[in-house]
């Protein structure tokens, strides 16, 4: 499922391919993915707009033109790739942007579960993206502490709550408790300052690595590595790792490394 390091990937994507450049026309395969816009409207309102500067909050990205706004969701299986515009269409492929520079930004997902916004206004996005808390990636010691007073929820529910925090989803909330060595139970009034200290460095770490990797990297020392294995070990200490239902998902941790009773 795409996280903030994945979106952030995309806003390169779309920096690099689209930035600068006019929509000759826009493409619709597919008008399920299209949120509150016919195709019809999309197609009209994006003809000769040039892209500016993509900006991501959490796990949105937004696209502004000279005109409106795109705004992008990528659900669990979205992305966006850009080719020439003469390459065949990818069989996911539900929207496209034909530029003046003869490539194709491509919006692509299997499942449909978001899509695209069209926005005309500040206003606009705002309504369209909800209630989001600050961007993970930009959050302080300081600010960390904020967020997280007066909370009485589990730490995993709390950090992947949209509204707190914006952009840490199932992933990146399991790894960086691992690395933090929290249980994703604990609640979040019994951490300590030490707690919270090795929480923000591990959202950083966790963060600036996987945002580097364009995902959360499946390395062999992360705990992302060990989640498709049927009898996963700690990569730190080797004992048997547990899965459960935490904040609705499927959670992975340490019960050697990350107590419960800490």
């Amino acid at each position: 499922m795409p996280e903030l390091p994945d979106v952030e990937g995309f806003r390169r994507t779309l920096a690099s391919c689209a930035q600068g450049h006019r929509v000759e026309r826009a493409e619709v395969a597919d008008p399920g993915v299209l949120h509150g816009v016919t195709a019809q409207r999309l197609k009209r309102d994006l003809k000769g707009r040039r892209f500016a500067a993509p900006r991501r909050h959490g796990k949105w990205l937004i696209a502004p033109t000279d005109g409106p706004t795109v705004v992008f969701h990528f659900g669990m299986t979205g992305r966006l790739v850009c080719g020439a515009d003469s390459e065949p269409a990818g069989r996911f492929q539900r929207v496209a942007f034909d530029l003046d520079d003869g490539h194709r930004l491509g919006y692509e997902d299997q499942r449909k579960l978001q899509g695209i916004w069209l926005a005309a206004t500040d206003d606009d996005i705002d309504r369209i993206i909800g209630d989001q808390g600050p961007d993970a990636l930009s959050l302080s010691r300081a600010d960390l502490d904020r967020l997280l007073e007066g909370r009485r929820g589990r730490v995993k529910a709390t950090l992947t709550d949209q509204a707190v925090i914006a952009g840490l989803g199932n992933l990146l909330g399991d790894e960086i408790l691992w690395h933090a060595r929290i249980h994703p139970r604990r609640p979040v009034n019994a951490l300590t300052d030490d707690e919270r200290d090795g929480l923000h460095s591990a959202l950083r770490e966790v963060l600036h690595a996987s945002v580097r990797a364009g995902r959360v990297p499946d390395d062999p020392d992360w705990l992302t590595g060990q989640r498709d294995d049927p009898d996963p070990h700690c990569p730190r200490c080797g004992n048997p790792l547990r899965r459960g239902r935490i904040a609705g998902r499927t959670s992975l941790w340490c019960p050697h490394c990350q107590r419960e009773d800490a």
